[in-house]
């Protein structure tokens, strides 16, 4: 588990996990709901850190409750994107998981290709993060 664990309160900003989860050359990545906040893009699954949570803590808890997925192992920080018109830092870190993905709070879910996410519609900050691990400016 890393050591660098966000604290937002020093921040003054919400400090968000987005977990990148690579299978076989693939990534998972799901379709937000439309009654959210950036609703039907598609983004790396994750969400909001509670109150004195770590990313590990973070990433058991929102892949649990969004895709029924278990958390085996937490890296450190690929990236740290700030969500434009918002106080969200979406933190980019790679992510184990055991278990088959079922979308419980999004709209869809797929595996795909690092040049095939930049098909898709993507959230702004995870574009962002997306063409950067194409272009090889980052690596898990």
């Amino acid at each position: 588990m890393p050591e660098d664990e966000p604290n937002s309160s020093t921040t003054g900003s919400s400090v968000v996990l987005a977990a990148v989860i690579e299978r076989n050359g693939c990534f998972l990545i799901c379709q937000r709901p439309e009654n959210k906040r950036h609703g039907l893009l598609w983004e790396f699954p994750g969400g909001k850190l509670e109150a004195g949570e770590t990313f590990f803590q973070a990433a058991v808890r929102e892949l649990e409750e969004e895709l029924a997925l278990h958390v085996t192992e937490v890296g450190s920080v690929c990236d740290a994107i700030v969500d434009p018109d918002s106080n969200f830092v979406i933190n980019f870190v790679a992510v184990e998981v055991v278990g088959e993905p079922v979308p419980l709070e999004h709209a869809a879910f797929d595996w795909l290709p690092i040049d095939k996410l930049l098909d898709l519609p993507l959230a702004p900050a995870d574009r962002c993060f997306a063409e950067k691990l194409n272009n090889g400016s980052l690596h898990l």
